[in-house]
């Protein structure tokens, strides 16, 4: 029952990746929730589990196993999308690389403010002291 509904997540079909995604997630699902229904009854099961007739525990055990099976592979599947959502080493080196140089630009234009408010001062105390120079001659 949930063999045939649950595909390989990567067949080759031609699908955008979200909507590819959002089918497996959708196929998963389905899978599960057919799993389940014959499960949802939980007095009747369990009336069948107790029942003497092998015909009936060998329902149970087969619906048990594919709610297992099409657990598993739910599992599976989030778990490949929580990786996907990890950047992979190269991208969080790219980002630090970005981080460093936007990093570095504002420092250098830090700097080149810095150095403009100097030669500002500079050119005041050159002022001041010839100013000064001009007075001390007159006395």
């Amino acid at each position: 029952m949930a063999e045939r509904q649950l595909g390989d997540p990567h067949d080759t079909q031609m699908h955008s990746p979200q909507s590819q995604t959002k089918d497996d997630m959708v196929g998963y699902v389905m899978a599960l929730e057919a799993a389940l229904l014959p499960c949802l009854p939980a007095r009747e099961l369990q009336a069948i589990d107790r029942s003497p007739h092998p015909s009936h525990q060998i329902d149970v055990e087969r619906h048990a196993r594919d709610f297992m099976e099409a657990a598993k592979k739910l599992q599976l599947y989030f778990i490949s999308l929580q990786r996907e959502d990890q950047p992979t080493k190269e991208e969080i080196l790219q980002k630090d690389i970005a981080m460093m140089e936007e990093e570095v630009k504002t420092k250098t234009d830090l700097i080149k403010k810095q150095e403009r408010l100097i030669q500002g001062w500079r050119k005041e105390l050159k002022d001041q002291l010839e100013k000064h120079n001009v007075e001390l001659e007159r006395v």
